[in-house]
């Protein structure tokens, strides 16, 4: 069962399952009308789900994955303090997947970019501890927290379909895709008041999940002179 602890210095890269985005964008009305920057989109499982709702996407990441993002650059250093201007338009909406060790920056950083709003999807251990209370939640605090009834299961640099086993080469074992994390969407929406606390379901994978949504999990290597056939 996975654990998300990473070092300080670490990028943090945990690709997000495409049916947790869903889950967010079912909330976000009016999305077909607007654009949406995902500044931390890895190797653009997010950024590929946005664009099945919101009229345009811009995709960047500090680091190039190889998988069709727009900009290499830091969201952190390399903007801007002005609005940018992507795809020859303002940014309606800021969603993304941050490095939890960076995340308190990124929604700083979100909140003076994005017109409309922004949200992280973090785990719920980001509601905790003195320095957010008083760095964000008294102030700043999201109109909406969303938490994942049912664990959103996430690897380090591994996006893994969890109904499917998966080759361990660390243990040299088969595993089942778990977590002990939990995770929740974050929301925060320019000119909102209400702070509201509600569940994304047990059951939304499964409503969810789309064909192709996943790569397909490692499998063990095959015998010399063979090839794995999956």
């Amino acid at each position: 069962m996975a654990r998300r602890h990473s070092a300080a210095d670490s990028l943090d890269y945990f690709p997000t399952p495409p049916w947790a985005t869903r889950a967010l964008t079912r909330r976000i009305w009016g999305a077909e009308r607007m654009s949406v920057w995902e500044p931390a989109c890895g190797e653009m499982h997010m950024a590929k789900v946005l664009a099945e709702s919101f009229r345009s996407v811009w995709a960047s990441d500090i680091v190039d994955y190889g998988a069709g993002q727009e900009s290499t650059q830091d969201f952190l250093l390399d903007w801007p303090d002005t609005q940018p201007i992507l795809h020859g338009e303002p940014v309606d909406w800021i969603i993304t997947n941050p490095p939890f060790n960076r995340a308190a920056e990124f929604v700083h950083r979100a909140l003076g970019v994005a017109r409309h709003g922004c949200a992280m999807l973090l785990r719920t251990a980001f509601l905790e501890s003195a320095g957010r209370y008083h760095d964000i939640f008294a102030r700043t605090p999201p109109n909406e927290t969303l938490i994942f009834a049912e664990r959103v299961v996430m690897a380090s640099g591994l996006l893994l379909d969890p109904s499917q086993p998966y080759w361990c080469a660390r243990d040299g074992k088969w595993k089942q895709p778990s977590t002990a994390t939990s995770y929740a969407w974050f929301i925060w929406r320019k000119g909102g008041a209400a702070k509201v606390l509600d569940w994304i379901p047990p059951g939304s994978r499964a409503a969810l999940e789309r064909p192709g949504d996943y790569p397909g999990n490692p499998q063990p290597p095959a015998p010399e002179g063979q090839e794995n056939l999956f």
